[in-house]
Formats: structure tokens, sequence, C-alpha cells
């Protein structure tokens, strides 16, 4: 029985994006969401390879360089801590790839960076039944029980954002 390859990690190219955007989709699946994803390989282009880019990727490849895993993340910032962390928005590994690794190399290719230009936090959410909770626990990862995420969307962020219209206060972006 052989063992299986481990991935390498690296910072997702243009050529990757068809495949991220495929497996942001097989993510929604898994989630139980699919009819919620609408990415398309021209969105994730134009956000990862932007002039200034604000989201940023990396993949984990197979021994013939085919993306098998992703990592997308942004920047965030903590006021209290006065320096930027990088929240991690999502994390797929494909299932014929699960055990090889490629998860916790994307997040230790994660902490890496945050160790390396001096952030104090790697952030993120899960859906509460996701299994990988088990693995984060033993990678030391601590469950944020104490913050309750929130979102605005659809009509009411339309209906929020009305708001600034009425009031007359709308600023430059």
């Amino acid at each position: 029985m052989t063992s299986p390859v481990i991935p390498t990690i690296r910072p997702a190219r243009p050529e990757d994006v068809p495949a991220v955007v495929a497996m942001v989709h097989e993510l929604a699946e898994y989630e139980r969401a699919p009819e919620q994803c609408h990415l398309t390989t021209e969105q994730l282009a134009s956000a990862l390879f932007a002039t200034a880019p604000a989201l940023f990727g990396h993949v984990a490849v197979d021994e013939h360089d085919e993306p098998v895993g992703f990592a997308l993340w942004f920047l965030n910032f903590s006021t209290w801590a006065g320096v930027h962390g990088i929240y991690l928005e999502d994390l797929f590994v494909r299932p014929a790839a699960r055990g090889t690794g490629a998860g916790r190399l994307l997040l230790a290719t994660l902490a890496d960076i945050c160790v390396r230009r001096g952030y104090q936090r790697l952030d993120w959410s899960m859906i509460d039944w996701n299994p990988a909770a088990g693995f984060y626990a033993s990678i030391g990862a601590e469950q944020m029980s104490e913050w309750v995420a929130y979102r605005l969307s659809g009509d009411a962020l339309r209906v929020l954002a009305d708001h600034v219209t009425t009031a007359g206060t709308r600023t430059a972006d």
C-alpha cells in the first residue's frame, strides 16, 4: 500500500481559478446550500488578480500541479491589538485528497504568513455541524463561543443603505 502524496501549497495562479470556482461550488453543495453559490470564474479572477486585490488565495496541488484544495482569505484588523490578521473565508479539500495533510498545510501556510508579517490572528467561521471541528481543536484552534456572527444581506442590506440617502449623509467611497 502506498501512502498518499503530500500536496504542495502555493499561491493561486490565474490558471487555477476555474478549479477553485468548481471547488467553491463543491463546498456549497457540501454545506447544503448550492443554490446560494453564484461565484463565477470572472468574479474570482477579478477579485484575486486586480491591481490592488483585497482577496488572496492559496491552493493545495497534487503531483501533477492540479488543485485539490484551496484557501481564500483577506486581511482584517484588530483595533485592540493594533495589527492586521487573516480572515479565512473558505477552506476546502476535495474528498479524494482528504487525509493527505492538505488542510493542515493550507492552514499552516496562512499561520506562517501571520507570523512572518507580525499578524496576531488567523480567524475563520464554520458551520456548526462540520466534522472539521475536531481537526481544528487538534491544532489548537479555540472556538469563539462568546462571539455571535451577524450578517446583513438582501433586502435588509438595501433598507439600511437607504438610510444614508434619507439622511443625506452619503460620502465618497
